[in-house]
């Protein structure tokens, strides 16, 4: 007998090597059969899960500046609010002295107007006192040149003349 290796004969060697080449071609057939799609099918499930993490990403990134901008243009409506608020009050502040010093003016008008009518009411009276005055001055000197008196009858015809007038208009 020839010595071994290992206890192997030349028959299970030659077994060994077909087996080794068999599965040497079966792993490279199974490999393009299978392995390469499953590979293929693995790269494009990568492929696809790295794009929605992508458009995910983008999503989240739109939506910040969204918020960022709606938050901005929340300021801005607060602030756009308290200015019109600030704008409208100023407005009412201003129609209001307005009205105030249309009232004043009108008032201002009113009293220049009964001083005015006071006035003349005054001067008409100081008239009408100085006409009293001259019909009771011409009453008088026609009376006094009548009658040729004495100092008495003046007097009386005085009286007399100052009751026929009546106390009430030298009141006044």
């Amino acid at each position: 007998m020839e010595p071994r290796i290992f206890g192997l004969d030349p028959q299970t060697l030659f077994d060994t090597c077909v087996t080794l080449v068999a599965m040497l071609v079966l792993f490279t057939l199974l490999s393009y059969l299978l392995f390469n799609p499953a590979r293929k099918l693995i790269q494009k499930r990568k492929e696809y899960i790295q794009r929605q993490l992508d458009e995910a990403a983008a999503a989240r990134k739109d939506a910040l500046g969204m918020k960022a901008d709606y938050d901005s243009r929340l300021a801005k409506v607060d602030e756009e609010s308290a200015e019109l608020l600030t704008e409208a009050r100023k407005k009412a502040q201003m129609r209001e002295n307005d009205i105030v010093a249309q009232a004043n003016e009108e008032a201002h008008r009113i009293v220049v107007r009964a001083e005015k009518e006071v006035a003349l009411e005054k001067d008409k009276v100081r008239d009408e006192m100085k006409q009293e005055m001259v019909q009771v001055a011409t009453l008088m000197a026609g009376r006094f040149v009548a009658e040729s008196m004495d100092e008495e009858t003046q007097a009386k015809l005085v009286d007399e003349t100052l009751k026929d007038m009546g106390d009430a208009t030298w009141q006044n």
